[in-house]
């Protein structure tokens, strides 16, 4: 994951030919230190930027990094790289990569289940080392490192992002309202949290609306018509959730006919978070891989869409569409045209489209923007934009806010059916409401602080900054990696990981398959051990055959 801290001053990577980077020969370094300074350099709301001192009291001794010494660890020996690896710029390797095949299976639910155990077992191990350094423990030989570093998570505040003072103040004084009496209470915090104490009957510790509070609802729609530039929102077609997944999973649950036959299929982008994967296996679907093309910075093709129907023929009925933009964790952020294309195949397949834009604030490529399909669904103009089929997705978990706690999300739906419209309702009603402080949190990010807004100068400072560190370590994340042995990582445009490529030596493979675990699985468990750092092997999210990533 990106982490959201402030920056720390790196070496620069240079040009290699396959061998061990050469650092500046005074501010030498290793791959664990650039992240022990990045974490040492505390939260990002600082309005300087300075960047955090290196190379203090003189030359520090030349050292692998810590991804090399785990590669050696496994059997990677340092050599050149192979014919024509020097003329593609940032691509590092020892060894040539697998072929990778043309045609992928079509996944059922069996196959996840060794890259799960790995990556539970990666996660135990862990707990154990982080145990081991509270206690104080340490049997055998002194590891090289005293804490764990943890990249493995989306969880924006664990990895270093500071709560907005907005945000918590006006969920502060909604829990306890006698801080309103304080004088530090900013006058627009004021009048928010009795805004909403009057719209939530019975206060933040009572049921709401199956859709939510209609007041919040409203003000989702008016969200999505102003970042949609006029189109249409309305509220009637709004529910609002306990995080996105949760409105994923009840939409796949209309979807999905488990006592049919043949069993329903959705096509599912690869990588993928295993969160839908998994929630799809347990609806009974078939899971209907496309391939992002990594070689293109992990662009989505419509050729491979087709390709992928084409493979489900005889094996599933396929109903669906899931994409995600941007990406995660490929960090690809689709253009008009790729999404226009996109639309015209859901329609002409007569597919139900899904589109998961929970990292539509974290934009960060040049030349890029994000821009929602429901937008460009309504550009298009009729018959697409009165037919398509599509449920979007949001959340208060992603973004700068980063509340992956308080559990708030939505789905719009639009051109729904209104007998299925009905059924949505009696289903999204069986459980109870999203969390109040959930959907409060959704109302703060969708009407944050204006111009002229006492709260407005802090906030303004707080996103800014934390714009900068994100930026700035999506464009360092990939230069970094680049520099490795063994790695290749395309541009992260947006979202909030980076997925970069491992090439693993035919030895390190072959130790993998005695062991009996996927070899970036094991890779990442001797990452951890040798070094401290904490990454989830490419085997969770699926890969191409062959291929290997963390």
């Amino acid at each position: 994951m990106l982490s959201c801290r402030r920056r720390a001053s790196l070496p620069a990577p240079g040009r290699h030919s396959g061998r061990i980077p050469e650092w500046h020969t005074d501010t030498r370094t290793d791959m664990r230190t650039v992240l022990q300074q990045a974490a040492s350099a505390g939260p990002p709301h600082a309005v300087c930027w300075e960047e955090a001192a290196t190379g203090a009291g003189g030359a520090q001794p030349p050292e692998l990094s810590a991804m090399s010494r785990a590669a050696e660890a496994v059997g990677w020996r340092v050599s050149e790289a192979p014919p024509g690896a020097a003329a593609r710029p940032g691509f590092c390797s020892l060894y040539k990569a697998p072929r990778c095949p043309d045609t992928p299976r079509v996944f059922t639910g069996r196959l996840l289940s060794s890259p799960r155990r790995a990556n539970s077992s990666i996660s135990t191990r862990a707990n154990t080392e982080r145990k081991k350094n509270k206690t104080g423990s340490t049997r055998g030989a002194r590891k090289p490192y005293n804490e764990v570093i943890d990249l493995s998570s989306g969880d924006l505040h664990r990895a270093g992002l500071k709560p907005l003072s907005f945000v918590r103040q006006v969920l502060a004084a909604c829990l306890y309202p006698q801080l309103l009496t304080s004088e530090k209470m900013p006058e627009d915090v004021r009048q928010r949290v009795q805004r909403l104490l009057g719209c939530i009957e019975g206060g933040v510790g009572s049921y709401t609306a199956t859709a939510g509070v209609s007041e919040i609802v409203h003000r989702v729609s008016e969200f999505i018509t102003r970042r949609d530039r006029g189109v249409s929102s309305y509220p009637e077609n709004i529910y609002i959730s306990p995080g996105s997944q949760w409105s994923l999973g009840n939409v796949l649950n209309i979807l999905v006919n488990s006592q049919a036959s043949p069993r329903t299929g959705v096509l599912t982008p690869v990588p993928c978070h295993s969160t839908t994967t998994l929630s799809l296996m347990s609806l009974g679907a078939v899971i209907i891989p496309y391939y992002l093309n990594e070689e293109q910075g992990w662009e989505l093709q419509v050729k491979e869409l087709h390709r992928a129907l084409e493979s489900a023929k005889g094996v599933c009925n396929p109903v669906a569409l899931y994409v995600i933009n941007p990406g995660n964790p490929s960090g690809y952020v689709q253009s008009r045209k790729s999404i226009q294309e996109v639309i015209r195949f859901v329609s002409e397949k007569r597919l139900f489209l899904l589109a998961d834009e929970v990292y539509q604030d974290c934009v960060y490529g040049e030349n890029v923007e994000f821009v929602s399909y429901k937008r460009v669904l309504a550009e298009m103009g009729p018959p697409l934009s009165d037919t398509v089929e599509l449920a979007s997705f949001h959340s208060a978990s992603k973004g700068f806010m980063g509340e992956c706690g308080l559990r708030g999300g939505y789905v719009e739906l639009v051109n729904l059916d209104p007998a299925v419209m009905k059924y949505v309702h009696t289903l999204f009603s069986t459980d109870a409401c999203a969390p109040v402080l959930g959907q409060i949190a959704l109302d703060l990010m969708m009407h944050p602080p204006q111009p002229g807004d006492p709260s407005y100068h802090l906030y303004n400072v707080e996103t800014q900054n934390i714009r900068t560190a994100v930026i700035h370590n999506a464009k360092r994340a990939s230069e970094v990696v680049n520099s490795l042995p063994g790695f290749c990582c395309q541009p992260v445009e947006g979202g909030a990981f980076a997925f970069p490529r491992l090439h693993l030596p035919p030895k390190a493979i072959q130790k993998a398959k005695e062991v009996g675990i996927e070899p970036d699985a094991f890779y990442c468990l001797r990452l951890l051990k040798d070094a401290g750092v904490l990454v989830r092997p490419g085997c969770e999210y699926r890969q191409k055959e062959g291929t290997h990533h963390i």
